[in-house]
């Protein structure tokens, strides 16, 4: 059943114009900083943006810095929300169930799929734009089509000491990782959303509306006590994995929260698709 779901997912079209745009934003942000001739202050832009014209190993930082607050979470609600809704408008889901297939084993699967997804273009994301820093700003005392100066020896962490690149490809690993249970827990809200309506558009808006509340919240002095619940209270926290040493109390709040988002949320798709008349 996950097979199925996996070979459906790669034949939407739609699933590889989101990877690609997500690939592309980091892309066109390295080629306007290449041809800038200077780079943006601490502070300004995305997180690593300051770092990468004098060592392009860690864009892939950058890039993820880039596409994790808005574009990220869009693609992710796009492909949950169209999970359950989209067979249901277009008729199929009802035939999918008319097989030996238990709803709790297809529910899986479409959870399954949507991980595999995340993980793939969080993955393709890290690929294409370490593959771009490179080139553009060199590496390990190459510099890049962009030039410039003697780059430092060994990448810079957040709190000023010098990662060896061992040391970057393990915190990268281990920020692709939160990464991808920050996005599950989104995913499972959407995907809740997306079993209780026949519109993926319905269901995919639903997530994002999620998104934006508890954005807007995260700005409001007055929602502090709701902060550390709120689904995107601790997604930035992936960061604290590039200071030294690595800060491991909001990562492992973090980690706490998405588990229990797709703990409550998915249980709610499975009590809510379980008992539900299917009719299309």
């Amino acid at each position: 059943m996950i097979a199925v779901e996996l070979r459906k997912l790669v034949l939407r079209p739609r699933m590889w114009v989101s990877v690609g745009l997500l690939c592309l934003l980091p892309a066109i942000v390295a080629v306007f900083l290449a041809t800038a001739d200077f780079a943006p202050p601490p502070g300004q832009g995305a997180a690593f943006l300051s770092a990468v014209v004098s060592d392009g190993s860690l864009y892939p930082a950058a890039a993820l810095a880039l596409v994790l607050p808005l574009f990220l979470p869009i693609a992710v609600a796009v492909v949950a929300g169209d999970a359950v809704a989209g067979e249901a408008a277009g008729g199929t889901l009802r035939y999918l169930l008319a097989r030996p297939v238990g709803r709790t084993r297809l529910l899986v699967a479409k959870l399954v799929a949507v991980a595999v997804y995340v993980t793939a273009a969080i993955a393709l994301v890290v690929l294409t734009s370490l593959a771009v820093g490179v080139l553009l700003f060199g590496t390990g005392g190459q510099p890049g089509v962009a030039g410039g100066g003697a780059p430092p020896p060994g990448v810079i962490s957040m709190s000023g000491t010098a990662l060896s690149s061992s040391a970057l490809g393990w915190r990268l690993l281990g920020a692709v990782a939160y990464i991808v249970v920050s996005m599950l827990g989104f995913a499972a809200i959407t995907l809740f959303l997306s079993t209780v309506t026949d519109s993926a558009l319905g269901a995919a808006l639903g997530g994002l509306a999620v998104l934006i509340t508890s954005s807007v919240l995260e700005t409001l002095d007055a929602a502090a006590p709701a902060k550390p619940y709120l689904p995107t209270h601790y997604w930035l926290s992936w960061i604290d994995f590039f200071r030294d040493p690595v800060l491991w109390r909001n990562i492992d709040q973090g980690l706490l929260l998405q588990a229990g988002y797709l703990v409550v949320f998915f249980g709610a798709a499975w009590a809510n698709f379980a008992t539900r008349d299917i009719t299309s």
